[in-house]
């Protein structure tokens, strides 16, 4: 099997030849760790957006050669939208967002277009553009149709939030403008449909729909406010997804069981990560394994930073052992691969899935 064919056959809750193995991301530090093993045309080692533009190809080709090398058998892809720097820490982008650079990870809104409901009616709309889609484009072009193309785009709980510059604020108009998020939610959800239309047009196979709606206690909103607020715009987004021929799933850290129902529901084909932190794997593939694909797990909090490579392959073992019987598996990380992770540990992980997650699956309790 292809790589593709791995990750398709999985999504459709069956067995492949052998666990697929995926990532949701790798940020600049931590392809140019993982490149060290494969190659020496490295970029330097710093932000995409303070690279220059043969660097930032140098930095696809790192992460070209990484999933070639260790053979993954999707590739995940993000959406470009251009910025222009504000400070040597603040970007916006193409919707006027104020975004803060931080090298823990990716730019988060810190400011937004919107402050209250009658903002609403004065946005202009930002539409995706074909150079948004450029590394999406380059994945396809470098590594064929073999590998599934992931794109990932955050949900309209993200993208609302950050037009207005805050996850509280959204909050705090749930309660008081229940009308607002619902026009607020509208507005992100008709700009992700257009991108589900480009991301299909340029050669994606699975949308990954982004943006956390739980931290490790509980989940953000009650599962009243997700029927209310937030599923029937996943309703619309999934149901566009499959018109298009593309498979979709949520991705949350935290603890999503009080609304995985409504994730369900909502027409997903898959849910990632599975934070260990909070949610047993086990529990989840038994509950919900013949509904959704089941992607991650593997934990990107102590284990991947600071564990062994036999501490990493015995969580591997065990977490296919439970997981992937009767398909509908693919192996990651607990949310991604962040600069903290230690690249021996990543490939000690990949190896162990290889070693491990030939079906049938034979691992022992």
């Amino acid at each position: 099997m292809t790589g593709k064919e791995r990750m398709l056959t999985a999504f459709d809750r069956r067995e492949p030849d052998r666990v697929p193995v995926w990532e949701m991301a790798f940020n600049e530090e931590s392809i140019i760790k993982l490149g060290k093993f494969y190659t020496d045309d490295l970029p330097p080692m710093k932000f995409a957006q303070q690279m220059t533009m043969e660097e930032k190809v140098k930095l696809l080709n790192t992460l070209f050669t990484v999933a070639r090398e260790l053979e993954l058998d999707g590739i995940t892809s993000i959406g470009l939208l251009g910025t222009e720097p504000v400070d040597d820490e603040h970007v916006k982008d193409g919707w006027g967002r104020i975004l803060r650079v931080s090298e823990e990870g990716e730019a988060t809104a810190v400011g937004g277009p919107i402050s209250d409901p009658s903002d609403l009616r004065g946005l202009k709309a930002y539409h995706p553009q074909p150079t948004d889609f450029l590394m999406l484009m380059a994945s396809v072009g470098n590594l064929g149709d073999g590998v599934a193309q992931v794109l990932v785009q955050p949900g309209p709980f993200r993208e609302s939030w950050s037009l207005l510059g805050s996850m509280e604020k959204l909050l705090y108009h749930y309660v008081k403008n229940p009308g607002f998020v619902k026009d607020l939610a509208q507005v992100a959800t008709d700009y992700i449909l257009e991108v589900v239309d480009m991301a299909a047009d340029n050669g994606a196979d699975i949308i990954a729909l982004d943006g956390d709606l739980a931290f490790n206690q509980t989940t953000l909103m009650s599962p009243a406010q997700y029927e209310e607020y937030v599923f029937p715009y996943h309703q619309q987004i999934t149901a566009h997804a499959h018109r298009r021929g593309l498979l979709i799933f949520k991705h949350s850290d935290g603890n999503m069981w009080p609304i995985m129902d409504g994730i369900v529901d909502a027409g997903f084909d898959g849910f990632h990560p599975v934070q260990p932190q909070c949610m047993d794997i086990g529990e989840v593939k038994r509950k919900y394994g013949d509904r959704l694909c089941i992607l991650g797990n593997i934990d990107c909090t102590y284990l991947l930073p600071f564990g062994s490579e036999e501490e990493v392959e015995e969580s591997v073992r065990e977490t296919i052992r439970v997981a992937a019987p009767g398909g509908g598996y693919v192996i990651s990380s607990s949310n991604s691969i962040h600069p903290g992770c230690k690249p021996e540990n990543y490939i000690a992980m990949v190896r162990a899935a290889r070693k491990y997650g030939v079906y049938p699956i034979d691992v022992e309790g």
